[in-house]
């Protein structure tokens, strides 16, 4: 049995607002073999695959079978999860720990362009009896909760537009990212009403795009790169799916999801001993319940941090220097993809403009979205 697994290798399309140009199959193709390139193999020595997808958001049932050809996996072991590309890595990592496969390739993808009515797609997940016979915009859950948040901890509307405006200036360095803006908090407060105290530019707009990473045990990773990006803690929650019964002012699943993840890797202070967080902002309020979640700082005190540039790209914890989902684009499933890829390239030293200097530990942190309360974390290294 293996005792630790790498990333291998990552490959991306990049991600945009729409892409009537290409089809999903043809995105997941292109990820792909820019992945298996950086891997320096073939799809046929690849022991298994995984793709993370959601028959709903994909428009048909059983979504993964339109998967297996592009990514070189027929006649494979292949399988679906679910859920967001870090809980399908989770699995990943654990079919490789069990010592019966020696490399795995995970494939995430959003075409998020080819589905016209997303809010009432979304509106499926909730209650059928309680929730959504009263036919709310997903945004006006995400409203009551940005309200309760702010309220508990004291954080002003203007403080979450500076999560706004910090994320879509850092987008403008990263070439992957839809939504790169020079914006400013007054910018957003004078955004069009979604569901007060939410705006428009509050909100992570969708994109299309697709990521696949190879992942291979101690041995073969070493084989195959001087720069294996090692797992080293993983952690994911689902707290109550109810509206009704959870904790509007807190993330707990990422608080729990989190305490998973630092046991696994060993950390006891989160804020001095990660280098750098890529953390859900599909809302702006978001980051900042993520961040005291993930105990980077003391309840109410996140606002504060990016405020006094804390989580800028130079400072003490930069945070969501990619732009997060605010600059990069929401990606659904594919969300934890993009966040992974962005660890794996700042900790090789090859993101470019938005380079931070001498990082060792990264953590990545998704959460599935309203009205959801599930999450993943992980956390790599280079070391």
């Amino acid at each position: 049995m293996t005792n630790r697994v790498a990333i291998v290798g990552i490959g991306t399309t990049g991600f945009k607002p729409v892409t009537p140009d290409v089809s999903y199959r043809e995105m997941i193709f292109e990820a792909a073999r820019k992945a298996y390139t950086d891997a320096g193999v073939e799809p046929d020595e690849i022991d298994g695959f995984i793709t993370a997808a959601e028959d709903f958001m994909e428009g048909y049932s059983i979504a993964d079978e339109y998967c297996p050809d592009q990514i070189g996996a027929v006649l494979k072991p292949t399988q679906t999860i679910p859920g967001d590309f870090i809980q399908a890595m989770a699995t990943g990592y654990m079919m490789i720990m069990s010592g019966a496969f020696k490399m795995i390739a995970i494939e995430a993808h959003s075409k998020a362009s080819n589905v016209k009515n997303v809010d009432e797609l979304v509106g499926f997940a909730f209650d059928p009896v309680l929730n959504r016979p009263l036919r709310e915009s997903p945004h006006a859950i995400a409203g009551l909760e940005m309200t309760r948040y702010m309220f508990e901890t004291c954080t002003t509307a203007e403080q979450c537009a500076n999560v706004v405006a910090l994320n879509m200036g850092n987008a403008l360095r990263n070439p992957y990212a839809a939504f790169g803006a020079d914006i400013e908090p007054w910018d957003v407060l004078g955004s069009e009403p979604v569901s007060l105290p939410l705006h428009r530019l509050d909100i992570a707009q969708h994109a299309d795009g697709a990521v696949v990473a190879v992942l291979a045990d101690s041995e073969t990773a070493s084989s195959l790169t001087d720069k294996p990006i090692w797992i080293e803690g993983l952690g994911w929650c689902t707290d109550t799916p109810t509206l009704e019964m959870r904790d509007w002012g807190e993330a707990a699943y990422a608080r729990i999801a989190a305490e998973m993840a630092y046991r696994m890797a060993g950390i006891s202070n989160p804020a001095a001993e990660v280098d750098f967080a890529e953390i859900s902002d599909e809302y702006s309020y978001k980051q900042l319940q993520h961040m005291d979640a993930l105990k980077f700082c003391m309840p109410g005190e996140a606002a504060f941090m990016v405020e006094t540039g804390v989580t800028d790209i130079d400072g003490e914890l930069p945070i969501n220097v990619s732009g997060g989902a605010l600059g990069v684009g929401h990606l659904f499933e594919a969300s934890g993809a993009h966040k992974i890829l962005e660890l794996v390239e700042q900790l090789r030293g090859e993101a470019g403009a938005r380079q931070i200097p001498d990082v060792n530990v990264g953590l990545a942190q998704v959460w599935r979205g309203v009205p959801t309360a599930t999450g993943a974390v992980a956390i790599l290294s280079n070391t």
